[in-house]
């Protein structure tokens, strides 16, 4: 079996076992996406939906936000960690949606890497989920786990990992694939325990790498 048709088989089984994986991150707004996985750095998705609550009861749009003192931001998005960092990309960020994209993020995955913070795998989030557009988002779970299931070889570098997905995953699937991944990694291909393979949909086509 070769790399590209085991892949399509985890794709298809992924599907059946997950049919409404999607990004944990809550919002409803492109900015707020591009707000929260800024904040996810290092931080879980969960601490990150209760941080940015309070971020936009008190600057609700891209001008407020945009306009609000950087350590006013730090104060909020402080239990997220590296807040300072933080603060200084969503504001410099925010300035740069409002005053060279008349307040809408760019649909173009070049100009999102130009924004303050903003890395692959951030600028593949916001293409799939906001566009609707080809994405891998090679997040820790991504890598984990196509290592360990023999669709890339010993590869921990994101930029790497992308690389070799795109050779074999389909672009219209790349976005929900990964989603699946984050589920699939949370429930059966664990990390910090021994992965539940009697339980996993791929036991007979992962080559179960390291486990």
């Amino acid at each position: 079996m070769t790399k590209k048709q085991r892949a399509l088989q985890i794709i298809e089984r992924l599907k059946e076992e997950y049919p409404d994986s999607g990004c944990s991150l809550t919002y409803d707004e492109a900015w707020k996406l591009l707000v929260s996985v800024r904040l996810a750095a290092q931080c879980t998705d969960a601490r990150v939906n209760i941080v940015v609550e309070k971020l936009y009861e008190k600057f609700p749009d891209v001008n407020a936000l945009a306009e609000a003192p950087v350590e006013e931001i730090e104060r909020i998005v402080h239990p997220c960690g590296l807040g300072k960092s933080k603060a200084r990309d969503i504001s410099a960020c925010m300035k740069i949606i409002r005053d060279e994209y008349q307040g809408m993020v760019p649909d173009d995955f070049d100009t999102l890497l130009k924004l303050p913070g903003v890395g692959r795998k951030s600028a593949n989030l916001i293409m799939g989920d906001v566009f609707g557009k080809p994405a891998i988002v090679t997040d820790t779970h991504c890598i984990r786990l196509t290592n360990r299931m023999g669709l890339v070889d010993g590869i921990k570098e994101p930029g790497k990992v992308e690389k070799e997905l795109w050779k074999i995953i389909p672009p219209e699937e790349g976005n929900d694939f990964c989603h699946r991944l984050v589920d699939h990694g949370r429930e059966i291909c664990t990390a910090r325990t021994k992965p539940y393979c009697d339980k996993c949909c791929l036991q007979d086509i992962c080559k179960k790498v390291g486990v």
